[in-house]
C-alpha cells in the first residue's frame, strides 16, 4: 500500500509543478522515471521476499527423511494453517495465485520422484529387513522380488559325492524312533532301493526287484528324479516329527534341500515335496530363524509369483506357518489355504472347506471340467473361462470374505497300487486325523460350510459325529452352517461290487471295502448322522451323477446311484455328468457352480453381513 501511495504522490508532483526551464526538463524527467522504476523494483522485491518467507512458513520440506532413508518415492509436506486475517483483498488473491503455481511445481516434482527405486535402494531395504519384515513382504501380493537378497552361497558337495548320495546320508542320519509303519517303510525303501535304482537308471534299465516293483511305473515319468523321490517321500514323513526337524536342520538339510530344489526346476513333483518338508519344519517356531537365514524366504516369495496354483499354495502354506505376526493358525501337511494366500485388509467372516474323495486330491478334484477347447482356453489365461481350481479363482472372487481351505490325504482303489502297503486307514481313523489338523488350522472359530465329493462326504459326516463327542471340538459343531455333498454314497457304492479287473479282485483297498452296501459301519454312520443333522438343523444340498464312469480301461459303472446319494434331508439334484465330473463345473455360469454359490451365499448370509 505504501508503494502505491508513493507512486500517486510522484505523479501529482509531476502534474502540478511549474514548467521548468527547457534545459532542465529533459534531465528532470529522467530522474523521475528512475525514481519511479526504482521504487517499483524495490517494492516488488520486498513483496516477493515476504511471500516466499510466508510460503516457506506454510510448506516445510522434511528433507531429513529423504537423507536418512533414501528409499521414499515422495516428500513429506507438513502444512501449517494460514492466518485468516490475511485472507482479504488484492494481496490475498496474489498469494493464492502464487501458492497455486508453487503447488503445481511440487506436484510435478512428486510425479518425477515416483520413479521405481534404484537397485541399490532395494538392496539397502533387503539388508535392513529383519525376519518379520521379510516374511511380511513375501506375503504381500504386490511386493517386488528385488526386496529379497539372493540365498547365501551353498556349501560345496563333498568329494566323490552327489546330491542323491548326500540326500541318502541325510535320511540315514535321522532317528528311527517315533516312526509309524509307513515312515519306516518309506525310509527302508529309500535306503535299500535308491542305490539299486540309481545304478539301473544310469545303465538305462529299470530294476523290478524287491520293494521297488509297485513304484517302477510311477517313477518312470521322471527318471532323473527317481532316487530323490524315494528319499523325499521318507523325509516328508520324518518332517512331521518335531525332533526329526531339528536333526534335518542340524545336518544341513535346509541347504541340501535348497540345492535339490534349484536343480530340479523342471520337476514340479520334486519341488512340491521339498516345499512340504519346509512347510512342516515351519510349524516349529524355534526353526524360523534358521529357515530365514538359509534363504528360503526369497525362494518361496518367488514361488508365490507363479501361475501354477499348486506351487503357489505350497508356498503360501510355508509363509503362513512362518508368519506369527498376523497368523495364529498352523497349517499341517495336507491342509492348504486357497484364499486368502496373501496378507489382506479384507476381514474373513467364514470358512469353506473342501474334502476330496477316493483317488482325489486337494487341487485336481476341484478343477474345471476338461473339454475339447481346454488348450485354447488355457492359452487365453482367462481364469473366468478356465481354471485348474475353481474354489481358488471363481469362489474367492465371488466371496472374498471367505477363507477357503482344501485338504489332501492319500487314497487308493487297490492295495496293489498303494503308496504304503501297511497303510490301511479306515474312515474313522482318517476322520480323526483330519479333524485334528483342521482344528489346528482354526477351523471352528468361524461359521463354516463343508463341501465334499464321494468318500469325502463320509469323512465329513464322521468328523462331525466325532467332534460332537469331544468338548474341545464343540465350536466345530456350533459353527457348522451347512454341507454340500457331491455324489456321496451314503448307502454304499457299486464300486465295491465290481471285480472285472484282477488287481481290484485280489487287493481291494480298505476304503473300497467300507463303501460296500452291506457294510455295517456305513449303515451306522448314515443312521447316526441323519439323526444328528436333523437335531442341529444343518442346511444340506446334494448333487448326484446320472451318467456312468470309466474306472480304468475295463470297468464302466454308475458309481453312486441316485438312491445312495439321498441323505434323507435337504435338496437332492441329479446332474447329467459322471462321478468324476460331478464336482467340476464346465464354466463359471454353469448350473453346478451357480447353485453351489447360491447355497453358500444364502447359508452364510447373516454371517457375511455381520
Amino acid at each position: 500500500m505504501s508503494l502505491a501511495a508513493y507512486c500517486v504522490i510522484c505523479c501529482r508532483r509531476i502534474g502540478t509543478s511549474t514548467p521548468p526551464p527547457k534545459r532542465d526538463t529533459y534531465w528532470r524527467e529522467i530522474r523521475n522515471i528512475i525514481k519511479f522504476t526504482g521504487s517499483l523494483l524495490l517494492g516488488g522485491s520486498l513483496f516477493l521476499t515476504y511471500e516466499v518467507l510466508a510460503l516457506k512458513k506454510s510448506l516445510t520440506l522434511d528433507t531429513q527423511v529423504v537423507e536418512r532413508e533414501k528409499m521414499k518415492s515422495y516428500i513429506y509436506l507438513h502444512t501449517v494453517s494460514l492466518d485468516n486475517r490475511e485472507n482479504h483483498g488484492i494481496v490475498y488473491q496474489a498469494r493464492k495465485e502464487l501458492h497455486k503455481a508453487v503447488r503445481k511445481v511440487l506436484t510435478t516434482s512428486a510425479k518425477i520422484l515416483r520413479n521405481p527405486f534404484a537397485n541399490y535402494q532395494y538392496r539397502i531395504i533387503a539388508q535392513a529387513c529383519d525376519p518379520r519384515v521379510l516374511i511380511g513382504l513375501a506375503r504381500s501380493k504386490e511386493s517386488d522380488l528385488r526386496f529379497f537378497l539372493p540365498p547365501p552361497p551353498l556349501p560345496s558337495l563333498k568329494e566323490d559325492s552327489s546330491i542323491e548320495e548326500e540326500l541318502r546320508q541325510l535320511l540315514a542320519s535321522l532317528p528311527q524312533t517315533e516312526l509309524d509303519e509307513c515312515t519306516q517303510y518309506f525310509t527302508s525303501l529309500a535306503l535299500n532301493e535308491s542305490s539299486q535304482s540309481l545304478a539301473a537308471q544310469k545303465g538305462g534299465l529299470w530294476c523290478f526287484g524287491g520293494n521297488g516293483l509297485p513304484y517302477a511305473e510311477s517313477f518312470g515319468e521322471v527318471p532323473s528324479a527317481t532316487v530323490e523321490m524315494f528319499c523325499l517321500e521318507a523325509i516328508v514323513k520324518h518332517s512331521e516329527i518335531s525332533t526329526h526337524c531339528d536333526k534335518i536342520k542340524a545336518n544341513g538339510g535346509l541347504q541340501l534341500l535348497q540345492r535339490l530344489y534349484q536343480f530340479h526346476k523342471d520337476c514340479p513333483k520334486v519341488q512340491r515335496n521339498i516345499m512340504r518338508i519346509i512347510g512342516n519344519m515351519a510349524l516349529n517356531e524355534h526353526l524360523h530363524s534358521a529357515i530365514v537365514r538359509s534363504g528360503w524366504v526369497s525362494i518361496v516369495a518367488e514361488a508365490m509369483k507363479s501361475h501354477h496354483i499348486m506351487k503357489v499354495s505350497h508356498a503360501a502354506r510355508i509363509l503362513a506357518n512362518l508368519d506369527r505376526e498376523t497368523v495364529q493358525e498352523k497349517y499341517q501337511d495336507g491342509v492348504y489355504v486357497l484364499h486368502p494366500q496373501h496378507r489382506t485388509s479384507q476381514p474373513i467372516k467364514a470358512d469353506v472347506l473342501f474334502i476330496h474323495g477316493l483317488m482325489g486330491a486337494a487341487f485336481k478334484t476341484w478343477r474345471q471340467q476338461d473339454s475339447e477347447q481346454v488348450v485354447i482356453e488355457k492359452a487365453l489365461e482367462d481364469e473366468d473361462r478356465y481354471t485348474t481350481c475353481w474354489p481358488k479363482t471363481w469362489l474367492a472372487r465371488d466371496c472374498p470374505a471367505l477363507r477357503i481351505i482344501s485338504v489332501e490325504y492319500d487314497t487308493t482303489l487297490s492295495d496293489w497300487r498303494a503308496r504304503c502297503p501297511m497303510e490301511r486307514k479306515s474312515i474313522a481313523f482318517r476322520s480323526n486325523e483330519l479333524l485334528r489338523k483342521l482344528r489346528a488350522a482354526g477351523v471352528g472359530d468361524r461359521p463354516m460350510i463343508w463341501i465334499s465329493h464321494s468318500m469325502g462326504g463320509l469323512l465329513v459326516k464322521k468328523m462331525l459325529l466325532e467332534a460332537s463327542k469331544k468338548p474341545e471340538m464343540s465350536t466345530v459343531i456350533n459353527n457348522t452352517r451347512g454341507i454340500i455333498f457331491y455324489s456321496v454314497p451314503h448307502h454304499g457304492s457299486h464300486l465295491a461290487e465290481y471285480s472285472v479287473n484282477i488287481r481290484y479282485l485280489l487287493f481291494p483297498s480298505l476304503e473300497v471295502k467300507e463303501l460296500s452296501k452291506d457294510s455295517p459301519a456305513l449303515k451306522a454312520l448314515q443312521d447316526d448322522f441323519l439323526e444328528f443333522a436333523k437335531d442341529k438343523n444343518f442346511q444340506v444340498l446334494s448333487f448326484v451323477e446320472t451318467l456312468p464312469t470309466y474306472i480304468g480301461s475295463m470297468i464302466k459303472l454308475h458309481v453312486v446311484p441316485v438312491e445312495s446319494a439321498d441323505l434323507g434331508i435337504g435338496d437332492l439334484i441329479p446332474v447329467d455328468v459322471n462321478h468324476l465330473n460331478i464336482c467340476k463345473p464346465k464354466k463359471k455360469d454353469a448350473f453346478l457352480y451357480q447353485r453351489t454359490l447360491r447355497f453358500i451365499r444364502e447359508t452364510l448370509a447373516k454371517d457375511l453381513e455381520n
